[in-house]
């Protein structure tokens, strides 16, 4: 296999998974475990990976994945995490939505309920519930990323302090295995702390590959939640956390509570 193909083909494991791993790789091209590391140096050398203990994982800590790349990245799991958390909703409720791709899945899980009220900041989640008849969507004003189609800024999180709603649908760029939420924009994350403090319950959504990512800014701990829809089992530092905090947890695998 030609080594610039092999090189793509390794990125868009690692974009999937979030961390490949030396061991995986070898036995995915049928070539040595010393070509795979050969291959992670270089790839690790232009900024396209970052080493970590037995592979590589997207350098996340910093910079976003692009908006392309994070829709596509488990696209099948966040679907099913989505519908686990409409499942939970009922007709005839508010509702704040943030910025994410799991968040508009939720979105879109939701086009069939009705008499809904949902508050967003998120315009992908706005165009999707537009098609609705059946829920009234406000959208927070703010400075546009252009990006991703985010609203945020010291004007978004005043808007949302104007509400106090039923339920909160947060997405996060990655969970430290302290459970704290992480992002990488402070504007984005100032809207979401001020999203959790206006609901009277507060709902996390991520898939798996938000345990392998790092992003510098803290938006609150899982501890201030009152649930997590995941696909999988978490990590044990995240279940012990989610019990001693009374935060239950519905993973996709199971489609029950976890403690």
């Amino acid at each position: 296999m030609a080594q610039n193909f092999r090189h793509s083909e390794i990125l868009t494991l690692a974009r999937e998974a979030g961390k490949v791993t030396v061991e995986e790789l070898a036995s995915y091209f049928n070539v040595t475990a010393q070509t795979i590391r050969r291959d992670l140096s270089e790839l690790c050398d232009v900024g396209q990976l970052t080493r970590v203990h037995g592979g590589a994982m997207i350098p996340s800590g910093v910079i976003a994945l692009g908006y392309e790349d994070r829709r596509s990245l488990a696209s099948q799991e966040k679907d099913a995490i989505a519908r686990l958390v409409a499942e939970q909703i009922p007709d005839g409720v508010s509702i704040f939505m943030n910025i994410g791709t799991t968040t508009e899945a939720v979105a879109r899980a939701l086009l069939k309920h009705r008499n809904l009220m949902v508050i967003t900041n998120n315009l992908n989640v706005a165009n999707i519930l537009a098609t609705s008849p059946n829920s009234e969507v406000i959208v927070a004003g703010g400075i546009l990323r252009r990006s991703d189609g985010a609203l945020v800024g010291d004007v978004t999180a005043e808007f949302i302090g104007q509400f106090k709603v039923d339920y909160a649908i947060i997405g996060s760029a990655a969970v430290d295995p302290d459970g704290s939420l992480l992002d990488y924009d402070f504007r984005e994350v100032r809207v979401a702390q001020a999203i959790i403090k206006n609901a009277r319950k507060s709902y996390l959504v991520a898939d798996h590959t938000k345990f392998k990512m790092a992003a510098p800014v803290r938006i609150a701990s899982l501890a201030d939640l009152h649930g997590f829809f995941t696909d999988i089992q978490p990590p044990k530092s995240i279940l012990q956390l989610c019990a001693d905090n009374d935060v239950f947890i519905r993973t996709v695998e199971n489609a029950g509570r976890v403690r």
